[in-house]
């Protein structure tokens, strides 16, 4: 719901293509370290309009989407 939000921010912030970034694609492979991924989601509230408190490990995309959903409601 949130993949193609997700991805473009990723991109513009790593500078890979957006069609490269999968579901499953972890943070690490596309090379976000912890300061990075605060960054990362300061920009996702920004697009899609609601806080994020991260209160969990996300990994991948995929973990960040289905995250969000799950306190979006």
């Amino acid at each position: 719901m949130y993949f193609d939000a997700i991805a473009e921010i990723v991109s513009e912030r790593t500078g890979c293509d957006i069609s490269t970034i999968k579901p499953e694609s972890t943070f690490t492979e596309l090379g976000i370290d912890s300061l990075d991924t605060v960054e990362l989601l300061m920009s996702l509230e920004d697009k899609i309009g609601i806080e994020i408190e991260l209160d969990q490990k996300v990994e991948t995309i995929d973990d960040l989407d289905r995250f969000i959903q799950s306190k979006k409601g």
